[in-house]
């Protein structure tokens, strides 16, 4: 209690209305804390680590992103957690933090193994149809609104291209262990860039929507969604971006509930070669994060070698689409993904 105590004071919560305080695991950045008042409001705590070079460039200053995440979902209609107070600069002295209400319910992949097929069908079709509201929502620029990567782009390509030069750019930093050598998988995901330029419009992306971020309420076999949780990896792009994390370590296309939903709620996933393109892109960005985000973070010798026997295959797998898709630059009169397609 004695750590938060500061960040409810400046934040206008008296703090002899809490009756409990309790951090919370699961959290891979930012430190969180569930925080109960007397009258039963429920809250969450977010304070970022310490001032360090120890982390990947596009996570200085997520918690802004998360904080535009919640705001602009809710105007969505995505139930999402409301803020409540947010100090990113610690102007209050207490340090930078995020205060929010808490969402009800419990983390998907908790109860995924009581799930029927049928309720599981379901409620994907019901994510999809949330997830097209989030697509709904237009930002500023491309990129991450803290500008820690790169300021914010009126072109998705530099844009995305920044952000993976700035998790290759780690990976060297940290020595971090990939299935091929730096410089060539940068080159690879350069060559296949022209595909991003179909992009025009910059959409609110979670990018980090596996179950875990996900919270069902409701009696087995009536379950619905209550919230989507943990937006502080978010950026403006491409709407196609949020499929690597709906399915992690797997294919949209393989989940025709989700994509059903999504159609309904009027989200549009025509996966041509271009766009198959754009997802082994985002595929590889999110794979590369999960494999050098390991370095600074110093996780035990087991999670880091469960990342490489796990994550590094469906890496070689995006890099090997995206190898493939660039095979026309190599013959003669070949033009890359894209290039003949105006955006």
């Amino acid at each position: 209690m004695r750590e938060v105590r500061p960040m409810l004071t400046a934040a206008g919560v008296p703090v002899d209305r809490v009756v409990r305080c309790e951090s919370l695991s699961g959290g891979t950045y930012n430190t969180l804390h569930r925080i109960a008042l007397s009258d039963g409001t429920e809250l969450v705590l977010k304070v970022p680590p310490p001032a360090t070079d120890r982390c990947l460039r596009y996570e200085r200053g997520i918690l802004r992103g998360e904080e535009v995440f919640h705001r602009r979902a809710a105007e969505a209609g995505v139930p999402v957690p409301r803020v409540l107070h947010a100090d990113h600069d610690g102007t209050a002295g207490a340090g930078p933090f995020l205060l929010m209400s808490a969402c009800a319910g419990v983390p998907w992949h908790a109860v995924a193994a009581d799930l029927e097929a049928g309720e599981r069908a379901r409620l994907r079709g019901e994510l999809g149809r949330l997830v097209a509201r989030l697509h709904t929502v237009v930002g500023p620029a491309f990129g991450y609104p803290a500008e820690s990567v790169a300021p914010l782009s009126p072109a998705w390509r530099p844009a995305f291209t920044a952000m993976v030069d700035a998790v290759l750019d780690d990976a060297d930093r940290y020595a971090a262990r990939l299935p091929r050598p730096v410089d060539r998988i940068r080159r690879l995901l350069h060559a296949a860039s022209p595909a991003l330029e179909e992009v025009t419009e910059p959409v609110l992306v979670h990018f980090d929507l596996w179950e875990g971020n996900v919270l069902l309420t409701g009696a087995p076999g009536a379950r619905t969604i209550g919230g989507v949780v943990d937006g502080e990896r978010m950026f403006w792009g491409d709407p196609l971006a949020d499929f690597a994390s709906l399915a992690l370590l797997g294919d949209i296309e393989d989940d025709p509930a989700f994509l059903a939903g999504y159609a309904s709620g009027g989200g549009r996933a025509d996966f041509d070669a271009t766009a198959r393109t754009r997802m082994a892109l985002y595929r590889a960005y999110l794979y590369l994060i999960m494999l050098v985000e390991v370095e600074p973070r110093r996780h035990p010798a087991e999670q880091r070698a469960w990342v490489r026997d796990h994550v590094a295959p469906h890496l070689e797998k995006a890099l090997d689409a995206l190898d493939a898709a660039s095979a026309p630059d190599r013959r003669p009169g070949g033009s890359p993904p894209g290039a003949s397609r105006s955006g």
